[in-house]
């Protein structure tokens, strides 16, 4: 089959036909590879534009510094890419190959001039695709047909694809929720081969599993997905407990959905605080994906105050965390009102949130020089100011320095500090 003439000049802009034109003179086949082509018999418009190619990576050098084009990023070029500069355009070219050994999470390849051979390697049908320049689509594996089934299949046997790289059991869900039409059509033979080699997802980095994890659960059925990798048993090798629930995941974009909230909108993490029943095991999970310290400090702040939030009656509950973020802080962090907001969306508390968005935090009136001048001891410089940044709390952020200053004595003479011994 071929795409039409308007589906093929999505593609072929002019840095493309550039691109194509160099490798026709040198003799050696082009065609767009994978995600692009699925996308285009998507009826979606390609964003990045991969290429396969029968030219070897030395060929391919010498061909673009003939003519004169820049190549980049040159570390891909041990697995046969080479990218090419074009108009400011990136475009990866990539030496047909096969995998000769594979240990779950990298292969070592052959380079190959068999287009089937190339397909016969890649993960999932729908992007096991490739097109020519004149809008030709190879189809090894039946992609097209799957892809208007909303079905999603492994190239050939699903236990062989998946114990190439374990990734690519997540990969499936993120596809399956970008291609099915309900939340619940799996194929039950890629389950149960999804089931049987979860334990190999405990070879794969935190860092890819998080990369994949928040694809998922903001995609389409983010929270079936998870409940689902769940039943087959993945939780133990991701991070997740026994008990984590996919299915609150989806009662939380349902409520959001309902309350007004834009769900494409909520932090991943946001989506994956519902699914869990306490911090211990978000703390587990944190260690498992290695998410950054924004996204750290984003869950454990939702689960130690989603309950007194969803309950709460009244905007000041909030404006009393953010003060506390500040004053843990020590500076006011704009991250601190954004977890905060996070939260809010999360409990559905859409009218606190638009007070809580038009509310400025008031300035800890005290100055360091102030405080210190009235202290009998330095060190009880923190101690103080917690107790001082309470009490005006407590005011509603009305008192003055002068109105606080003058509650120093009282407050240092209850304070201990504890001297600490002289390293021998």
């Amino acid at each position: 089959m071929k795409v039409s003439d308007a589906e093929l000049s999505l593609v072929l802009r002019p840095a493309v036909q550039q691109l194509s034109s160099i490798f026709a003179k040198h003799q050696h086949e082009l065609r767009v590879a994978g995600g692009a082509v699925r996308d285009l018999l998507s009826g979606l418009v390609p964003h990045d534009l991969d290429f396969a190619t029968t030219a070897t990576p030395d060929e391919m050098k010498k061909m673009f510094e003939e003519e004169g084009v820049r190549m980049i990023n040159e570390t891909g070029e041990k697995h046969g890419t080479i990218t090419a500069r074009i108009d400011d355009e990136n475009f990866e070219c990539t030496t047909l190959r096969i995998d000769i050994k594979t240990d779950g999470r990298h292969a070592v390849v052959r380079f190959t001039k068999d287009w089937y051979l190339d397909a016969n390697r890649r993960d999932l049908t729908i992007n096991s695709m490739f097109m020519g320049m004149d809008g030709t689509v190879y189809d090894y594996f039946d992609g097209k047909r799957h892809l208007d089934e909303h079905r999603v299949e492994f190239v050939g046997d699903p236990d062989t694809r998946i114990q190439e790289d374990y990734l690519r059991i997540l990969r499936y869900f993120r596809f399956y929720g970008r291609i099915a039409k309900s939340p619940d059509d799996h194929s039950e033979s890629v389950l149960e081969s999804i089931t049987r080699n979860a334990g190999g997802l405990s070879r794969i980095s935190g860092e890819r599993i998080w990369t994949e994890l928040q694809k998922i659960v903001t995609g389409n059925y983010g929270g079936e997905l998870l409940q689902k990798m769940v039943d087959c048993k993945l939780g133990p090798y991701i991070g997740l407990p026994d008990d984590f629930s996919g299915l609150a995941c989806k009662s939380l974009f349902d409520r959001c959905s309902s309350c007004g909230v834009d769900t494409r909108e909520l932090s991943p993490m946001t989506v994956i605080a519902a699914g869990f029943s306490n911090a211990d095991d978000a703390f587990n999970f944190i260690a498992r994906v290695k998410c950054s310290k924004k996204e750290r400090e984003l869950l454990i702040f939702i689960l130690d105050n989603r309950d007194a939030v969803i309950a709460a009656k009244d905007v000041k509950i909030v404006q009393d965390l953010l003060a506390d973020l500040v004053i843990d802080l020590k500076v006011y962090d704009k991250l601190a009102r954004q977890r905060v907001e996070e939260l809010l969306k999360y409990s559905c508390q859409m009218k606190m949130l638009e007070e809580f968005r038009d509310w400025v935090l008031p300035v800890f009136p005290v100055s360091g020089g102030a405080l210190v001048a009235k202290l009998d001891d330095k060190r009880k410089t923190r101690l103080v100011t917690k107790e001082l940044f309470e009490i005006w709390k407590k005011s509603n952020f009305t008192y003055s320095e002068e109105e606080l200053l003058s509650r120093v004595d009282e407050i240092q003479a209850t304070v201990q500090v504890v001297s600490k011994g002289k390293k021998k």
